[in-house]
């Protein structure tokens, strides 16, 4: 009966299936929070390159 068990547990600990899964809702986890973190700065950022964009679009046309 140990025997059986032992090999068992053996086996689950090596089972890999689903870790996948794991892996990348815990990466998702990571990029919402550094998302949520450094909103302002994000924002600020766009904001500026979009019209640093617009006003080269403008010296253009």
């Amino acid at each position: 009966m140990r025997k059986e068990l032992k090999k068992e547990w053996m086996r689950f600990l090596q089972e890999e299936e689903g870790s996948g899964t794991v892996e990348t809702i815990l990466i998702l986890v990571v990029l919402i929070g550094l998302v949520i973190i450094f909103k302002k700065q994000l924002v600020s950022l766009v904001n500026d390159t979009f019209s640093r964009i617009t006003q080269d679009a403008k010296s253009i046309y």
